[in-house]
């Protein structure tokens, strides 16, 4: 009946009664007419069809003002509904009506004057299944104070689930029942501990976002098998690297090693191998420690704390590449020429020895300052020969179109107690660049190999970007007064380099870098490969990170079953054909949540470092402007909010088609890429919030 229904529809742009659909489908009899009234309850319910205010129905593609899709809100107060196939809709604070973060929304779009628009017209579907919060006592019972300030809900918790609570408590509660639009009762399912000790306020924002520390017992009882060390028996069959000069580079507390680097030079060749540890030896399919590594997808680092994929015993033990002890890997080892280009491979198993744990701070010190830290001086050479051949396939990344946004990352210091006493820029200097190359090498030859075999394969995507989104982006650029020679019509990957480096010299550099780099589709996995565009890469995939990321895993599983058992039956391909669209899909999922975590953790790490440091003055620039006021980013990366309101002097209005706020009288004008002084106001470290305002500098300085 469905089926009938949505094709007498096809061509109907006017909405119908159920009964005049039932009399176009030509039914008469009164059991035939309910059946068209259930099919259309249950297209409307699949977002097929829209029921109007009068009662009527429609195909919702016949109404283009009409569109279903998740909206996001952000902590400043808009949001977007995110489509599939289509740009993105803004939808701005006074139009988000009773939409909340995450929901099923139904919007109405109209023409802005930047961006495509819209506002919520109906709520759809809610997922609220799982939520996290503070325990207060209201009404002398305890209630949810919800850490998410996007969901404005009250969440009431069972008397029974709450027997161990006390005020102040953070937990994870489940929804059991819905009272009202707005109202819920939950019961407590973790208390995740108060909200006062160290390191809760980091597992609260983890757990948000289903990210959890704990392992399961059955996982608990597996580890009771794992080895502590490689024995003979696991050696056979895998090439004996171990008299090799092989070393890891990491940062100074990485204790979860995956990938090792070796360099020789044979026949003119750089002879580069790139070594990552054999998980998939311990983490085997169908068991509790596989399952628990396909669910957690990623390992999280939020600020200092690490919540890992695997547990620690494999993750810094038996599977961590630790110096000066025999561990299982998977070895891609290629002959790369002065070009950069790969003349020759071998993928195959192995048994590595690491013979150093270096950092990337004491290598740095190597190859660009020549300062040698004791116990480094045998590896000196090699170090600097890495250098030359990082160099020479960095240059041949650029000349095909990879992109470096050369975007700076803050991280959060810590003390003792878990308080952030400190914002500061991410380092990145040869020797971070230099293993990224080495990885983008060595995934790029594994996916290429079994691409060419025609295989099943999970691969590492980024679709090239909209029109609509690179052209508001040119439209943004011309706004601030610069014109552009490169072709803005060129969306290949040198086309948007070549925007991108025209922009280097600009003042707003860093602001427009990181515009344009939002402007970019998201990366994510897929079982099909269509190539990476930010890499200008026809295949790429990730082979290199098995321990921290279930895809890496997943590769490795697939590059033992037709390397080294050689198996390329149709049942496994038919198999994997349907499971890889699983395992892609759920570890974008992880992936991204991963992501939002981190950026909350370090949104209220922000926050609290800027608790302390209210009243006090500093110089930022403008990173945005919206119509409730500007943001304004500090030489740390701390960004905070200017409100309208609190401009002085004159009444100020956005003015859109100048992306600027503008006063009345004054002609005073604020937009993208000024310098202004700020003072602090407030700071929230539960919302992650910044408040500043502007301070006028007086004539003389003062």
């Amino acid at each position: 009946m469905k089926e009938r229904i949505l094709k007498v529809l096809e061509n109907v742009h006017e909405a119908k009664e159920a009964i005049e659909i039932n009399d176009m489908l030509g039914l008469k009899s009164p059991s035939e007419y309910r059946d068209v009234v259930n099919a259309l309850e249950e297209l409307v319910a699949e977002y097929k069809v829209f029921y109007t205010k009068k009662g009527k129905y429609i195909l919702l593609k016949n109404c283009p003002s009409l569109k279903i899709g998740k909206l996001s809100i952000n902590k400043k107060g808009f949001g977007f509904v995110i489509l599939d196939k289509e740009e993105d809709i803004y939808i701005a604070k006074e139009n988000l009506n009773d939409g909340l973060d995450d929901d099923i929304v139904l919007c109405e779009t109209f023409p802005g004057k930047i961006k495509r628009e819209g506002k919520v017209i109906k709520v759809l579907k809610r997922e609220l299944s799982t939520l996290v919060g503070e325990i207060v006592l209201k009404d002398n019972q305890f209630q949810l104070k919800l850490d998410d300030p996007k969901k404005d809900i009250e969440v009431i918790l069972t008397k029974s689930s709450t027997f161990y609570c006390v005020e102040g408590h953070k937990v994870l509660v489940k929804i059991v029942k819905q009272v009202s639009r707005r109202t819920f009762i939950a019961d407590v399912i973790k208390i995740i501990g108060h909200k006062d000790d160290p390191g809760i306020d980091i597992l609260s924002i983890a757990y948000k976002y289903g990210i959890y520390e704990d392992f399961s017992e059955e996982v608990e009882k597996e580890l009771e098998s794992i080895p502590n060390s490689v024995s003979d028996k696991e050696m056979v069959g895998r090439r004996d690297l171990t008299d090799k000069e092989i070393f890891t580079i990491d940062g100074d507390d990485t204790k979860d090693i995956d990938d090792a680097i070796s360099l020789e030079m044979v026949d003119g060749n750089y002879r580069l191998g790139v070594h990552i540890a054999d998980v998939s030896n311990y983490v085997k399919e169908d068991t509790a420690l596989g399952d628990a590594a396909y669910e957690r997808g990623t390992s999280s680092y939020l600020a200092d704390t690490v919540i890992p994929m695997l547990p620690h015993q494999l993750s810094n033990g038996i599977c961590s590449l630790n110096p000066n002890e025999k561990r299982l890997a998977f070895s891609c080892v290629m002959d790369i020429n002065d070009k950069g280009k790969v003349v020759d491979y071998e993928i195959f198993l192995s048994v590595i020895e690491s013979k150093c744990k270096m950092t990337y701070k004491k290598v740095n010190d190597i190859i660009e300052r020549d300062i040698v830290a004791p116990g480094y001086e045998p590896f000196v050479p090699t170090l600097k020969k890495m250098k030359e051949l990082a160099d020479i396939l960095r240059k041949e990344k650029i000349g095909r179109g990879y992109m470096d946004f050369d975007l700076d990352e803050a991280k959060a210091v810590q003390d003792e107690n878990g308080k952030c006493i400190d914002i500061v820029r991410r380092e990145r200097e040869s020797g971070e660049t230099l293993i990224e190359d080495f990885m983008i090498a060595a995934n790029e030859t594994v996916a290429t190999h079994i691409y060419n075999m025609d295989l099943p394969f999970i691969y590492r995507i980024h679709e090239n970007p909209k029109s609509e989104k690179i052209e508001d982006f040119v439209n943004l650029v011309k706004i601030l007064g610069y014109k552009l020679r490169s072709n803005v019509n060129d969306l290949t990957p040198k086309g948007i380099q070549n925007i991108l480096n025209e922009l280097r010299d600009k003042k707003e550099f860093a602001i427009l870098s990181s515009l344009l780099l939002r402007s970019m589709r998201k990366a994510e996995y897929s079982k099909e490969n269509k190539g990476h565009f930010g890499l200008a890469s026809r295949a790429y995939t990730h082979f290199t990170s098995p321990i921290r990321r279930f895809p890496d895993l997943t590769v490795h599983r697939l590059l033992k079953k037709y390397l080294v058992e050689g198996d390329y039956s149709m049942t496994t391909i038919n198999t994997l054909d349907s499971l890889l669209v699983d395992i892609a899909s759920h570890s974008s999922e992880r992936e991204q949540a991963s992501v939002n975590a981190e950026r909350d953790v370090l949104d209220m790490k922000m926050a609290e470092y800027m608790e302390s440091h209210i009243g006090e003055e500093y110089e930022g620039i403008i990173t945005s402007v919206t119509n409730f006021g500007f943001f304004v980013e500090l030489p740390n990366l701390i960004e905070g909010l200017v409100h309208v309101s609190t401009l002085k002097g004159d009444y100020f209005n956005y003015v859109e088609d100048l992306l600027a706020m503008i006063g009345k009288s004054t002609k005073k004008t604020y937009r993208i890429g000024d310098t202004v002084n700020i003072r602090v106001v407030a700071a929230n470290k539960e919302a992650g919030l910044i408040d500043f305002e502007i301070v006028e500098k007086k004539e003389n300085g003062e």
